[in-house]
């Protein structure tokens, strides 16, 4: 009798892959755009407080879920079974790749937070024209996969709440690029969805 091959998989292995991968491609567009004098962290306190009070708890919720994540992969702690092991393990890829297309299509338009002096580029050609937010799909697609492969309560409620503030972080983005790049961004937001697809 043949045994899935998803029952012999490395998990933890493959959880750690996912997450380096994903973090290498942050830090490393982060650690680009500083030598060329690009500020990319845009997260500050000059905004009004709506906008600074959203940004401040996606920053504590994308970055309070990743020792979530690696105490959940330190100590084995999934309740799922193998093959949704394994299709988190293949979410958690796709999320990567979508997420390095993303940034390098978003070229040195790509900011943390809601820019505020900074001009930036609405980059409508690449995988954007197939998403308005690829960046956070990745995101969002490599939460559900580590979420998959070490399904626990933990994991969960971190997964949700930066899903949730990724979200709110949206309609804030969407406001801005209204107001900065105005009839341009409506058409281009009539024909492209939010998170995947084309009108």
């Amino acid at each position: 009798m043949q045994i899935p091959l998803e029952e012999h998989l490395p998990y933890r292995l493959l959880a750690l892959v996912v997450l380096v991968i994903f973090y290498i491609i942050y830090l490393l567009k982060m650690w680009v755009q500083k030598r060329q004098g690009i500020c990319t962290q845009q997260i500050d306190r000059q905004k009004e407080p709506s906008i600074h009070r959203v940004e401040i708890c996606m920053s504590i919720a994308t970055v309070g879920i990743i020792p979530a994540q690696l105490l959940s992969i330190a100590f084995g702690w999934s309740h799922l079974p193998d093959n949704a092991r394994f299709t988190g393990f293949c979410l958690g890829m796709l999320g990567d790749l979508i997420f390095l297309i993303s940034v390098l299509c978003m070229r040195n338009s790509w900011r943390v937070g809601i820019p505020d002096k900074d001009r930036t580029e609405l980059v409508t050609t690449g995988i954007y024209r197939f998403s308005r937010n690829p960046a956070f799909l990745g995101f969002d697609l490599q939460y559900l996969g580590v979420l998959l492969m070490f399904g626990n309560g933990l994991t969960a409620g971190f997964t949700v709440f930066a899903a949730v503030m990724l979200h709110l972080q949206i309609l804030q983005e969407e406001r801005y690029l209204t107001e900065t790049f105005g009839t341009p961004y409506l058409e281009y937001r009539k024909q492209v969805f939010r998170y995947l697809g084309r009108r």
